[in-house]
């Protein structure tokens, strides 16, 4: 039997992210984030909760954009730092030796040293309480070519992103390969 734990938020892993937005005077800024996913496939879309005392959540309702930046392991410490210090407070792109590139497609800077970034607009803004929901409608996926596999396509084992245990406060790698999506459980499914 399963012991209560309450109304908590213990799923995990959670993805780490790095939200890239440009402030009311045009300077860069990053937050990272781990509440976060996929959220629609048709068109793609991407989900962040943003707390609303957060700087992000004022230039992403005011721009209607923002980058979504995906760090792997070797860049960890600075993604920490960015969840760390307001971008009231400080240059996060220079205080972590980042570089800013601007979007192509949307008015928000990305992390040219992250393997990943994908550019949104912000299809919907849900008011969730404390967070506000910035469901963004993806417009371009950008990646390094180091980390595409043999289908031309991000391939986990060479991108090494973060996760993130809320339950005890700490970041982790991503662990071995199991099996293939939609195969390692068709033992279970009925013969036909």
């Amino acid at each position: 039997m399963k012991r209560s734990l309450g109304a908590l938020t213990p799923a995990m892993p959670l993805p780490v992210w790095v939200i890239g937005s440009y402030g009311e005077d045009g300077s860069p800024c990053l937050m990272t984030v781990a509440w976060c996913g996929v959220c629609c496939s048709e068109p793609p879309c991407v989900a962040v909760a943003v707390r609303k005392s957060r700087l992000t959540h004022a230039n992403i309702a005011v721009r209607g954009c923002f980058t979504v930046n995906i760090p792997s392991e070797r860049y960890a410490a600075e993604a920490d730092y960015c969840g760390l210090v307001s971008g009231r407070d400080a240059d996060k792109f220079a205080a972590a030796g980042l570089t800013a590139v601007a979007g192509e497609f949307v008015d928000a800077p990305y992390v040219e040293d992250f393997p990943l970034a994908l550019e949104c607009v912000v299809a919907q803004a849900v008011d969730l309480g404390s967070h506000t929901l910035f469901v963004g409608r993806v417009a371009d996926a950008k990646a390094d070519e180091a980390v595409l596999g043999e289908n031309g396509l991000p391939d986990m084992a060479k991108v090494k992103p973060l996760a993130c245990s809320p339950a005890d406060r700490n970041y982790y790698a991503v662990g071995s390969l199991l099996g293939g999506t939609y195969s390692l459980g068709r033992g279970f499914a009925p013969k036909k």
